[in-house]
């Protein structure tokens, strides 16, 4: 169907998302096969901007004001095949905020939101969410290009805040966490409805899905609205309990490590994989302290009111350091309060709608024993099991582009990830089953940048 017509550290640009998009034109481009096209409306959106695109994809966008590669290009693995030629519409806009953390297009005003709508339409709608603290731009190229060369209409969101000041959002703490799943929530409400205005129906199937914090947020919404999706991906999401394992438990050991108060053997009781050790020097400078302090201040901002403090720095020197007091930070025993706290974000295992996860064995920010694992065993608990396929990568890390350091020691998990979309696919739409939970081993032959069988190797 057809859209209707007539009507610098890697870490640090990870977590950042160092550079800005320019001003989005307003109006509709000069595009032969868009003239004419009637006006889309955003529900709930302060203000949008609509073009007509002669390609959707990053291959064209790059240096135009409707992407930006400092939000997505340290996240793929050099050599990945990505799809372009994509004709159709882009909408770029955002929802009242309070907030002004994101400066894309010179708005200076957070809630922004990307929505594309591609000429060849195939029913579906993919919702996703930005990774680490990023914008909307960051998934472009991993999810964006491939699922609308597929013919499904994208949108994405920057959740509401973003940057290292991400925490500084909100009144309490949590606030700004909580608003991460409340923005998902209203993009898909609004994109639903986009959707429906420019082809003339609803979609058929909606699929939420998305990495790191995108995970999270996947996990979050089949648990909360799974009246919104028929399913989703959950790509080595953030698990967050109260009571059991969560990201405040295991970073700290990590940072008393960099201070040299934590050997190996701590590092392992506290999760991290054996065979991950070669990456630990890396996470050390670009992952761990900024991770952990800015965290740490959103859920349980008491423990240190100086460090990081109204910022987390202005340089990346200060951004990417540990605060001092983290490595002795002990989640057990602090306050009811923080607790209260995380359980305002935290995941059950309840999911409503069928979810495939994927964790890489060696990542190193979110040690896979005490994060998929964990969560898997509580889809179980909940009795959710017979909706959940949970697939360990063989030598997955948590971002790709270290494959371009270690291609001998580190697969990427983005082709599994692609397999793992289609097999979610088949299995809501077709009834096909995917293959049974377990480990993607990696092959000894083969393009391993951009093929992978979840069924296999």
């Amino acid at each position: 169907m057809r859209l209707r017509t007539g009507g610098t550290v890697l870490a640090a640009v990870l977590l950042l998302g160092a550079g800005t998009a320019g001003a989005v034109p307003a109006g509709t481009a000069d595009t032969a096969h868009c003239a004419g096209q009637r006006p889309v409306h955003v529900p709930g959106a302060e203000h949008h901007t609509t073009a007509c695109l002669p390609d959707l994809t990053t291959a064209a966008l790059s240096g135009t004001a409707y992407t930006d590669p400092s939000d997505w290009m340290s996240l793929q693995a050099k050599g990945t095949k990505n799809p372009t030629g994509v004709p159709g519409v882009q909408i770029d806009g955002y929802f009242p905020d309070s907030s002004r953390l994101n400066a894309t297009h010179g708005w200076k005003h957070d809630a922004q939101f990307v929505i594309r709508l591609p000429e060849n339409w195939n029913g579906g709608l993919v919702v996703t969410g930005a990774p680490g603290v990023r914008k909307q731009y960051s998934l472009d190229s991993l999810i964006s290009d491939w699922v609308l060369a597929q013919g499904y209409a994208f949108a994405s969101t920057d959740k509401g805040n973003n940057g290292p000041d991400f925490y500084t959002d909100g009144e309490r703490p949590g606030d700004a966490i909580v608003e991460w799943n409340r923005r998902t929530t209203q993009l898909t409400r609004a994109a639903k409805k986009v959707v429906a205005q420019a082809y003339g129906k609803a979609p058929r199937r909606t699929y939420m899905t998305g990495i790191s914090n995108g995970g999270y947020l996947t996990r979050w919404q089949l648990e909360n609205h799974p009246e919104l999706y028929d399913g989703g991906v959950d790509w080595e999401g953030t698990l967050w309990t109260s009571r059991g394992d969560n990201m405040l438990r295991q970073l700290p050991t990590a940072v008393a490590r960099q201070a040299g108060r934590a050997t190996d053997t701590d590092m392992y009781r506290a999760g991290f994989a054996r065979g991950s050790e070669f990456l630990w020097p890396y996470h050390e400078k670009a992952y761990w302290g900024l991770t952990q302090k800015t965290y740490r201040a959103e859920l349980d901002p008491s423990y240190d009111r100086a460090c990081p403090g109204s910022s987390a720095g202005s340089t990346l020197e200060q951004i990417l350091a540990p605060c001092a007091s983290d490595a002795t930070y002990a989640y057990e025993e602090r306050p009811a309060s923080v607790r209260r706290a995380v359980e305002r974000i935290a995941l059950t295992g309840r999911i409503g709608k069928p979810m495939l996860t994927l964790h890489g064995d060696l990542d190193a920010l979110l040690p896979i024993s005490t994060d998929s694992d964990t969560y898997t065993r509580m889809i179980k608990d909940r009795g959710r099991g017979a909706l959940h396929r949970y697939y360990t990568v063989e030598q997955g890390t948590h971002v790709d582009s270290l494959h371009d350091t270690y291609p001998d020691r580190l697969r990427p998990v983005l082709p599994c990830y692609r397999d793992a979309f289609t097999a979610l696919t088949a299995w809501v739409e077709d009834g096909t089953r995917p293959p049974g939970s377990g480990t993607v081993e990696r092959p000894v032959t083969g393009d391993v940048v951009n093929s992978c069988d979840i069924g296999g190797s």
